[in-house]
């Protein structure tokens, strides 16, 4: 049996391991050491009480910590999602366990609920590594751990076991489970929110503001976009939202109306607007790091989205970078052919024309100009574009107004006839006043709804006629 010793990188010190690994093809024990506690390796998702693997008798004698694992195993062969429980007597629930998932929320726990308490003494009374039984059996003999990339990429959320603190949706990739000394100084703190924040599930850190579902941090996080406004001193509003939710709930793009967006982001929690155009440049940017063309379509389509009527010259300007690498793709261009910028030369006399002196006219003055025609096409296009979904609009809202209108005076005919089918039917001796000036007052009604309705469909005689 060879002893090795194992140093343990921790945030609040260095801690010292011993392991003593034997080869397992000759029968022997492999024995990790840590805090002077002998380590079993267990299966996934193996779970009991008390030490090694969670405090005993703490803090009072017959006090018993529950731990379970997950089913990721890091590349060093201890488990990377791992969890500890109250014992019985913290309990607020029989059904439910109440637990953590994360060291922090263990220690934020202790100091809340055990002031004065030592936090190293008490994770040193047991051991958070937990090793993995499967990697052990599996090390090859070079040392290495064989596991599997479906263990590995394992990340859902469905992992997180029920009764975890931290994450509240359950996500065990979320932010709010980094330790504090792991976390960027250049991040500001967010304000604390008793709104969405409070409801069970949702969690600002990596949910959406509008779907609730949690967000994907895949290639830069181009699919969310985080309000980072300042809405109180130098705390930040830190909701979350998809793209595509926002899109769908005009609260991204180019907007109209009352919002009145340009290439935004509107906040729903906060009420602040972020400016998108800085966050289609990192989408691009990362694009050209990504080999999957598909990844790279669906990417740039999230961008064009954003940038489509836009008023900004730079954004009309990237939205036909976009335009122009997503025809190379369908055309079936090589990925490094896809990021070539195009110089388009235009045509230009030469000579003079009033005054102007067009042999003078250098590349980049040519190039500027063909920008320019292609912003005013596209300029049109919108225009025309949206005088047809207003006249649409508008179509739709004369053809109920004048539906109705017509109905109504449909009734009144109807009231007329019954009025004066009852006029008929009444002997000489009976009292026709009562009657007649009904049938007088609706009478007088239908002339003047008819008059409304005339003047409603002189609207046909303005149609088209935009200056």
């Amino acid at each position: 049996m060879m002893t090795c010793e194992i140093e343990e990188a921790s945030g609040r010190g260095e801690q010292l391991m011993e392991v003593d690994i034997a080869d397992a093809s000759n029968g022997c024990m492999t024995e990790i050491r840590e805090n002077g506690l002998l380590l079993w390796p267990v299966l996934p998702q193996e779970g009991g009480e008390g030490l090694p693997y969670a405090p005993a008798n703490w803090p009072s004698p017959g006090d018993m910590w529950g731990w379970r694992v997950g089913k990721r195993v890091a590349n060093s062969g201890f488990y990377l999602d791992r969890y500890l429980y109250l014992p019985l007597r913290f309990q607020k629930s029989k059904r439910k366990k109440d637990g953590f998932a994360s060291k922090l929320s263990v220690e934020q726990y202790v100091r809340a609920m055990f002031p004065g308490t030592d936090v190293k003494a008490f994770f040193s009374s047991f051991s958070w590594k937990i090793p993995s039984k499967q990697a052990y059996l599996l090390k090859d003999e070079h040392g290495s751990f064989h596991i599997s990339s479906e263990e590995m990429a394992e990340q859902s959320p469905l992992n997180m076991l029920p009764g975890a603190v931290g994450c509240k949706a359950g996500n065990i990739i979320c932010s709010s489970l980094v330790e504090n000394d792991q976390i960027s100084p250049a991040v500001k703190p967010t304000q604390s929110c008793d709104v969405c924040c409070s409801e069970p599930g949702f969690c600002r850190e990596c949910c959406c503001i509008l779907c609730c579902k949690t967000i994907d941090l895949a290639y830069g996080g181009y699919s969310f976009i985080r309000c980072e406004a300042t809405v109180h001193d130098d705390l930040i509003c830190g909701h979350a939202a998809h793209i595509n939710c926002a899109l769908r709930s005009y609260m991204a793009g180019t907007v109209g109306g009352s919002i009145g967006l340009d290439t935004e982001y509107y906040c729903r929690r906060c009420d602040s607007r972020t400016d998108l155009t800085k966050h289609v440049t990192r989408l691009l940017e990362n694009c050209e790091s990504i080999e999957s063309r598909d990844d790279i379509n669906k990417m740039l389509w999230v961008g064009a989205c954003i940038l489509r009527g836009s008023q900004k010259k730079r954004s009309q300007r990237l939205l036909n970078r976009i335009e122009s690498i997503l025809q190379k793709l369908k055309g079936g261009c090589d990925l490094v052919d896809v990021w070539k910028a195009e110089m388009v030369i235009v045509p230009v006399p030469t000579g003079q024309v009033d005054g102007v002196n067009f042999a003078c006219i250098d590349g980049k003055e040519k190039l500027s100009n063909q920008i320019e025609y292609l912003n005013l096409e596209e300029e049109v296009h919108r225009v025309l574009q949206e005088l047809k979904n207003s006249q649409e609009h508008e179509f739709r809202i004369t053809q109920d107004r004048l539906h109705a209108r017509k109905n109504h005076i449909s009734s009144l005919y109807q009231q007329l006839v019954k009025e004066k089918s009852e006029l008929e039917r009444l002997t000489p001796l009976t009292d026709h006043d009562a009657l007649l000036k009904s049938i007088a007052t609706i009478e007088e009604r239908i002339k003047s709804e008819l008059c409304k309705l005339r003047d409603m469909e002189k609207v046909a005689i303005g149609c088209g006629k935009t200056p």
